[in-house]
């Protein structure tokens, strides 16, 4: 089970990918309460409508979030893509002053090739 801290987090990431697909008032009301910090309660007051209001809008923005991420993946691919450059930082990190093994150059490569793949990433 996410905590809040996950759920922030990940609401914030798929803002960032999908926010912009969203109607003005979602993104507004997600806006206050992730970024501003505002309660439901605040939110309602606010805006001149009921807190069930408020939690209907953000739980169906959110669950429009998720359904985006669920077609097109993107949040996944941009954190594999993340997971991908720090490994080849690190083979790049740990080459040694000389160019390297031939086998540590086609771990790099091989990373590489993975990133530009990601379009055809789908976990299965």
């Amino acid at each position: 089970m996410d905590t809040s801290l996950d759920k922030l987090i990940r609401v914030g990431l798929l803002y960032d990918f999908y926010g912009n697909l969203l109607t003005e008032k979602q993104k507004e009301y997600l806006n206050m309460h992730y970024l501003q910090d505002l309660s439901l309660s605040e939110i309602a007051e606010q805006s001149g409508t009921s807190r069930q209001a408020v939690h209907d809008i953000l739980r169906r923005a959110e669950q429009t979030l998720e359904e985006y991420e669920e077609k097109l993946t993107l949040l996944k691919k941009h954190q594999k893509e993340r997971i991908l450059l720090r490994e080849i930082d690190l083979l790049i990190t740990n080459l040694p002053a000389n160019i390297g093994s031939l086998s540590e150059i086609k771990a790099i490569a091989a990373k590489l090739k993975e990133i530009t793949n990601l379009e055809n990433f789908r976990e299965v």
